[in-house]
């Protein structure tokens, strides 16, 4: 008989995070209302407008928090009932002060989609 070995589960460098720690803030941008309330009702001109969209929120998270870090932390913080977390590490921008040049720093966005019957009223 044949036993398989579970390949050990991923453990992320740092200390453990606690939720209000992986959230650093809502991001609310115009395409992140548009996300965040979608259409009731499919547009019939539009084919590909056809499926229901799920609401999604974009935060601000920790660099080193996972998506099942995220999703644990909106579950706890807005007790909802998160679907899908997609995440991208954004890259600090070049930045200008009079002769000096700089950059801003590196930042993780997340976008959490959540079940149909759940929202975020706050945002």
């Amino acid at each position: 008989m044949v036993t398989l070995r579970r390949p050990p589960q991923y453990t992320r460098p740092g200390p453990p995070l606690e939720p209000y720690q992986v959230i650093l803030r809502p991001l609310i941008t115009e395409k992140g209302t548009h996300l965040a309330h979608p259409p009731e009702r499919p547009d019939p001109k539009d084919p590909t407008r056809n499926r229901p969209r799920r609401p999604a929120y974009t935060f601000e998270v920790h660099p080193l928090a996972t998506k099942t870090e995220i999703k644990n932390a909106i579950e706890t913080l807005f007790n909802v009932k998160v679907y899908d977390v997609r995440t991208q590490n954004r890259r600090g921008k070049s930045r200008r002060f009079k002769l000096k040049t700089g950059r801003m720093r590196n930042w993780k966005k997340a976008i959490v989609a959540l079940h149909a019957d759940y929202r975020i009223e706050s945002l």
